[in-house]
């Protein structure tokens, strides 16, 4: 039986694919598995989705495969739409600046094209 989805997980170009296809077969497949759990779940626990503190709107989908920790950028458009942008393997603490700060530059960039879209 098909499960319910309460969101659909959108890729936005190239980013998310490339990160994906770069992983193990286990890291992928456990990918795979959040990315459902995230359509199929009604309200997502913050171990699998957590908003990025001061970001506008920037969320981390969190993957643990044995010890090793992967985000995944993402955000909502339309409130059911998660956008999937880049990805990276986590080896601190904290979430790098550098990777905040090119996933803010290609969500901005999703909601230009978007508007030029609609215009033309």
């Amino acid at each position: 039986m098909e499960q319910k989805k309460f969101r659909s997980v959108v890729l936005y170009k190239d980013y998310f694919t490339r990160f994906l296809v770069a992983q193990r077969q286990k890291v992928k497949d456990k990918i795979v598995w959040t990315l459902r759990l995230i359509e199929e779940l009604p309200q997502i626990p913050e171990t699998f989705l957590k908003h990025i503190t001061g970001t506008d709107g920037l969320y981390e989908i969190r993957v643990q495969s044995g010890g090793e920790i992967f985000r995944v950028f993402c955000f909502f458009d339309e409130s059911k739409l998660v956008i999937l942008i880049n990805g990276f393997q986590k080896k601190t603490q904290k979430t790098p600046k550098l990777e905040i700060a090119r996933a803010t530059k290609l969500k901005k960039e999703y909601y230009e094209e978007k508007k030029q879209l609609k215009r033309s």
